[in-house]
């Protein structure tokens, strides 16, 4: 539908989204080691790593040889594998067009919870609708989600550059698209769209991220806030001041001596 680029959105609290960076750099790190790891070493990834839902519900036993980590952290180490580089790079470039300015508004470990919290949702309302899946849920989409849809409620007016259909270059309020993506994702839901592409997943994150933001964002940090110069606050004006003080005439003397030139 559209690709976001950039956003005319500064930083108001901190002086760099280091937790936004850190989470790109960790995603592009796991991406790089399963992948320079061979086929085999990714499916063993997924299979160890992903969030399964009957495997985590008990419905369903993994072959031991692929178990890395207890059942109930795969709803965490899911979002931190990718299926390929555009997954991965689509990913990415929500978080981090989107991702600095929720951080600002949180802070950072309130962000890092917040992130983390959003792909919780996402593993567990994926699992909610498909209890007894044996297909492994991979990738951020879940807390790239509670990421978008917090800025939309955060920052709604603010001037976004977006690519529309992939080629057309807009610079629009971030509600407009924003909106139109939130409202993809619950008609693809509803409908059951592509098998391969989790929408529950998606509205799992939309929906913490919507309420986690009105309780983790920072004191002081306005809800709906448009461009910088909308939050100026306009100078009382001041009252007039000469530059120079004025001197009164001297009173007028009358007598001798006081004769004024004539011309």
């Amino acid at each position: 539908m559209f690709i976001p680029l950039y956003d005319t959105n500064r930083l108001r609290h901190i002086r760099l989204q280091y937790v936004t960076i850190g989470l790109i750099v960790v995603n592009a790190l796991v991406y790089c080691a399963t992948a320079l790891g061979g086929e085999n070493f990714s499916n063993a990834a997924v299979l160890g790593l992903g969030f399964i839902p009957a495997v985590v519900h008990d419905t369903a036993e993994l072959d031991p040889r692929f178990i890395v980590v207890p059942e109930s952290l795969s709803y965490l180490t899911y979002s931190f594998l990718h299926a390929d580089i555009f997954h991965l790079g689509g990913n990415m470039l929500f978080l981090w067009v989107f991702g600095d300015n929720v951080e600002d508004a949180l802070g950072h470990i309130r962000y890092l919870i917040f992130y983390l919290l959003c792909a919780v949702a996402g593993a567990a309302f994926q699992g909610l609708v498909a209890w007894d899946s044996q297909v492994p849920l991979i990738g951020a989409s879940g807390a790239i989600a509670g990421v978008v849809v917090a800025y939309l409620i955060l920052y709604p007016r603010v001037k976004v550059w977006v690519l529309a259909f992939a080629r057309i270059p807009l610079r629009i309020p971030a509600f407009i698209p924003l909106i139109l993506w939130v409202l993809f994702q619950v008609v693809m839901f509803a409908a059951g769209g592509e098998d391969q592409i989790s929408w529950a997943c998606h509205i799992g994150g939309i929906i913490a991220g919507a309420v986690l933001v009105l309780v983790l964002r920072s004191r002081g940090v306005p809800l709906f806030a448009g461009p910088d110069e909308d939050a100026a606050i306009a100078a009382p004006e001041q009252p007039q001041v000469a530059a120079e003080p004025v001197t009164p005439d001297p009173p007028p003397r009358w007598g001798r001596g006081n004769a004024s030139s004539s011309d």
